[in-house]
């Protein structure tokens, strides 16, 4: 990461944040309340962060589900981080997706976040 990177979320307006993190609304959602869970140091990965920024992040990811339960009404969630290039990250900020699942927004949904090795996702 540049030493000079301006990170995408740095604008972006927070409905939850704790000492370490703040979550924002994916500028992209994959499905209705798809949240972010940022670090509030800017820093490209997950194993970069101190175990306080870690901890505050999953408390939040804990408090965003409890929302989204709410203002969604899902029960079944994605929670997933992106690390590294080979691992399709493309955002160097650190982040959290919280994606909330529903019966029947995919056809077959078996395997979850193993389908990002399509060949390995049926087991």
């Amino acid at each position: 990461m540049p030493s000079e990177y301006k990170s995408p979320f740095s604008d972006a307006t927070a409905f939850a944040e704790n000492e370490h993190a703040r979550a924002i609304r994916d500028k992209f959602p994959v499905a209705p309340g798809h949240s972010l869970i940022i670090s509030r140091r800017i820093v490209s990965r997950y194993d970069a962060l101190n175990s306080e920024e870690k901890r505050s992040m999953w408390d939040l990811v804990d408090e965003v589900l409890d929302r989204l339960k709410a203002e969604t009404g899902a029960t079944d969630f994605n929670i997933g981080i992106n690390m590294g290039p080979a691992a399709g990250q493309t955002v160097w900020h650190v982040h959290i997706h919280v994606i909330p699942r529903n019966a029947g927004d995919v056809e077959d949904p078996r395997g979850g976040v193993r389908g990002v090795i399509a060949e390995k996702q049926k087991y």
